[in-house]
């Protein structure tokens, strides 16, 4: 099973640097099961269009089978650590 944590962002965005510190903690502690990719949407138009992404930061956790979970806005830590658990990291 593979995890995926999908961040997207923008470098303009204050609320992502909010977020950033909260994912960087986590990678550090779920690095070895989750896979982490930031995804900054300036760059990436058709990857945020994909998961339709229309605000930042959202924050995109996926399994094998597709979106497990999806969070807009700052997301603390709690919250992604259950979602990762549902989707079995």
């Amino acid at each position: 099973m593979t995890v995926t944590i999908k961040d997207f962002y923008a470098d303009w965005c204050g609320p992502c640097k909010t977020q950033d510190p909260i994912l960087e903690d986590l990678e550090e502690d779920y690095g070895d099961r989750v896979t982490f990719e930031k995804i900054d949407v300036d760059e990436n138009e058709d990857v945020a269009n994909e998961y339709q992404v229309r605000s930042i930061p959202t924050v995109v956790i996926e399994d094998d089978d597709g979106v497990v979970e999806r969070f807009v806005g700052v997301t603390q830590r709690d919250q992604l650590e259950d979602a990762l658990e549902e989707a079995g990291a």
